[in-house]
């Protein structure tokens, strides 16, 4: 999945384990579980067990959003791929419909007559042929 090339540009700008505690669990593996969750859909708790513990790559991946690593592995990774010319812009637009229920789209509601209110005037221009 992680080739050695790309390892070795995301490597250094992986955090450093903890001071105090517990070494982390070998971020490598775990970013391939996380590239493995969003790569294929699948819920959590069917990655695979070379992969390592789910709730490990799930609390990483968390982890990483709050303490700004994600941003800091993309930034550089663009800024190295910018400077290389070794990128392409691609825009995607999505044009996805959604649809509001019956009721909000101004369907009629039982019991209720349609018809003219009080307040409407027939025109008293001819009717279209």
């Amino acid at each position: 999945m992680i080739t050695d090339a790309m390892w070795d540009r995301i490597e250094p700008l992986m955090p450093a384990d903890p001071v105090r505690g517990r070494r982390w669990a070998d971020h490598r593996r775990t970013l391939e579980a996380i590239a493995w969750k969003y790569r294929t859909g699948s819920p959590w708790r069917d990655l695979p067990d070379e992969l390592g513990s789910f709730q490990t790559a799930h609390k990483r991946l968390v982890r990483w959003a709050v303490d700004g690593t994600w941003e800091r592995v993309l930034a550089a990774l663009l800024a190295a791929a910018d400077g290389a010319d070794d990128i392409g812009r691609t825009a995607s637009v999505d044009s996805t419909v959604c649809r509001a229920h019956q009721h909000a789209a101004g369907a009629g509601k039982k019991g209720l007559q349609i018809g003219l209110s009080p307040m409407t005037m027939r025109s008293v221009a001819p009717a279209a042929a």
